[in-house]
Formats: structure tokens, sequence, C-alpha cells
């Protein structure tokens, strides 16, 4: 099993490789505006480090969301031409779900991350593989602590209403990576690489032009 990870849901480029055992290789760059250019370049690297090279990859792993259109959409296309032109297989998993894995937490607990616009994508967990409710996008005051502990960047941004937390940020390859590994190795199904949009886009096709009358 070589696993290739990457995720493009939130300012985080970040890419890793992963035998089934550990992670080979991983890197991360915090760029929000730079997931078309970074995002090859960044699986290149990790490949490279990894002493491996493209054609020995097994399986493709994306973030699928939730997470802003065009981010969403560099890693799920790139996730689908790498899996076309290497013929294997291509899967998403959701972008909270790394974050959940990362956290380690083994009590119930809340993931939330910036969706912006003074709202956070969230959903609920039961330990660090076991996702109960959600994904969902709320205005941080409406999203249900519950006096749960609620890790990813949504914690940081909002640390009054949410709570602190100490929890990586962000999706990270390597837990994508890993977690999928563990999924792929039970035989748990995974995902097709399909986006988990949460809004509708802000590009709305134009409606009829408006009647002027004298």
């Amino acid at each position: 099993m070589l696993v290739l990870a990457f995720d493009t849901a939130t300012p985080a480029v970040t890419a890793a490789l992963h035998d089934g055992e550990r992670v080979l290789a991983e890197h991360t760059t915090i760029d929000a505006r730079r997931h078309g250019e970074l995002l090859v370049p960044t699986i290149e690297r990790v490949v490279g480090e990894a002493g491996a090279a493209l054609r020995d990859v097994t399986a493709i792993v994306a973030g699928s969301g939730p997470g802003p259109y065009t981010g969403l959409r560099v890693g799920l296309m790139t996730a689908q031409g790498l899996a076309t032109a290497l013929g294997v297989p291509a899967y998403g998993l959701c972008t909270l779900d790394a974050v959940a894995y990362a956290g380690g937490l083994t009590e119930p607990f809340l993931v939330a991350t910036d969706a912006r616009r003074k709202e956070v994508f969230w959903a609920r967990y039961a330990d660090l593989r076991t996702r109960r409710d959600g994904p969902f996008v709320d205005r941080p005051a409406d999203v249900p602590v519950e006096g749960l502990p609620v890790v990813g960047a949504g914690a940081a941004l909002y640390p009054d209403i949410l709570g602190k937390s100490d929890a990586p940020p962000y999706p990270y390859a390597g837990a994508l990576a890993a977690l999928a590994a563990e999924c792929l190795a039970e035989g748990t199904p995974l995902d097709p690489p399909r986006p988990i949009y949460l809004r509708r886009p802000d590009a709305v096709v134009p409606g009829a032009p408006k009647r002027v009358t004298a």
C-alpha cells in the first residue's frame, strides 16, 4: 500500500505519502490564495522525499470539504486526474474527519473550521474516527457546543464562543493519509472524490433583464 493524500479545502495546501504503517513524507504550506500553484509541487516534493515515484502509488485520497469552491476544485480535480493517469482508485474523505483524527480525542467533541463570512463548518464526533452529526455551516454562536471540546481553526478564531483548543487547526495530510490507510486496510468503504458543498455558489446565472417602461 502506498497512499497519496492531499487537501486544499482550507488555507493549508498539504500532501503526504503513507505506506500503510507510517507517514513517509509530509509537507504543508499555509496560503489560501495559491492552491492551484502549490499543490502539484507539494505532491512532487513528498513523493521525492519518500524515495518513491508516482507510479508506485496505489491509492489517492483528497479532502472533500466542506470548504470554498475554488480550493476544493483544485484538490479533487487533481485527485481524479492523477487516478486516471496512474490507473489507481481515488477517494474522498471529509476534511473535518482529518482534523478530528489528528486531534486524537477518545471522548465526544466537535470540529470547527473557518467557513468565512463569520461562520464555521462543524461536525460532532464520538471519538477521533466516528462522526455522529454533520457537517454543517453556522455562525459560531449557533453551534451547539454543550460543554464539549472543540478542535480546529474555528476554535482558534472564536475562542470566546467555542473555547480554546491546542489541537491542530488544519486537516494536515499526514492525518488524512493515516485515516485513509486504516480504512483501506480494514476494508471500510471510502467515498468517491466528490465535493461537500454546504453553500450555494456566489456566482449565479444572470436572470432575464428587467423590462424598461417609459
